[in-house]
């Protein structure tokens, strides 16, 4: 089940214009280069990125830059500070009336999981608490993947990580409730491979001033473990099993934007990943997995209930 699209309603609606060349240092297969792209596309051209340290600072190398918009390189902790910095200049540029409107900037953070969920929490609950007017992507690929893929608060029960060799034993961080509780306008996730709700959701957002989160699974072939070439396959295994929900909130309000109808089963997704090879050979790990499997079950079960059994109560004659 897809929530209703109000702005385009097939990939070929999307804008044409290009803001991220082809050609750029990062693995082939990266999740979280095609995101920005489609981000960018809806974004617009008057953008300024600001970069936490992390796996995307290999993609503009001075002098070289595949963007055609702004740039701006922090530390891992940094990147919401940074963002306050450059939207305050801007805003005092407006009052003096040096800075025309239709020269104004979108400031956008673009971090990884490493800094969102950890190193740069603090600042960024800062920015969310002053009400920064900032967009924030969020590349997650569930793990630090710049430095040799080692454990991050997003990586997975199971998953096998640089200093997890057996496999993770806690639980993913949920950093969408933790921005939600900071009460911001819009918070909300995306995948690659749903190119139209990733556009609808940011077309949606470029009317609401404020802190705005797009938490985004970033396949990585090379943290990861399979070929670059089923990248968006992996991707669609992550939606059509259940692992990676669809959804946005507005003013604190959830709703699911794809509710699958049908859930394949998680091992559909592990199973072609090296990082959960060690859940199936050589020994089949069965209590591990279902535990991966009840985990999905449940989240979607309270899904089913607070979202869908009463739209079908309130339409039942």
């Amino acid at each position: 089940m897809r929530a209703k699209r109000e702005f385009y309603k097939s990939p070929k609606d999307l804008p044409e214009e290009e803001y991220l060349s082809p050609g750029s240092p990062l693995c082939a297969g990266c999740g979280g280069l095609a995101t920005l792209r489609l981000m960018h596309k809806v974004l617009g051209e008057n953008v300024v990125i600001v970069n936490a340290a992390g796996c995307m600072t290999l993609m503009a190398t001075y002098p070289f830059t595949p963007l055609r918009t702004s740039w701006l390189y922090t530390t891992m902790g940094s990147a919401s500070a940074g963002a306050q910095g450059i939207r305050d200049a801007l805003d005092v540029l407006q009052r003096k009336g040096q800075l025309p409107e239709v020269e104004n900037l979108k400031v956008l953070v673009l971090a990884g999981d490493g800094s969102t969920y950890d190193m740069g929490l603090s600042s960024t609950s800062g920015a969310i608490y002053r009400g920064l007017d900032f967009w924030y992507l969020c590349y997650d690929n569930e793990a630090y993947g710049n430095t040799g893929f080692q454990t991050s608060p997003a990586s997975p029960f199971g998953s096998e990580t640089g200093t997890s060799p057996e496999g993770v034993l806690q639980r993913k961080k949920d950093i969408f409730e933790i921005w939600r509780a900071h009460r911001p306008p819009y918070v909300a996730t995306i995948s690659s491979h749903e190119p139209v709700d990733l556009g609808e959701k940011v077309h949606r957002a470029r009317e609401i001033r404020g802190p705005k989160l797009f938490l985004a699974l970033a396949v990585c072939p090379t943290g990861w473990g399979f070929e670059p070439s089923l990248s968006d396959k992996i991707a669609a295994l992550a939606i059509e099993t259940g692992v990676w929900p669809l959804k946005e909130a507005r003013r604190g309000k959830v709703r699911h934007t794809l509710i699958p109808d049908r859930r394949k089963p998680v091992t559909e997704y592990l199973e072609p990943q090296r990082r959960f090879r060690h859940l199936f050979k050589p020994r089949r790990q069965a209590e591990a997995l279902q535990r991966i499997q009840d985990n999905v079950d449940h989240y979607w079960e309270r899904v089913i209930a607070e979202e869908v059994s009463p739209r079908e109560e309130a339409t039942s004659p």
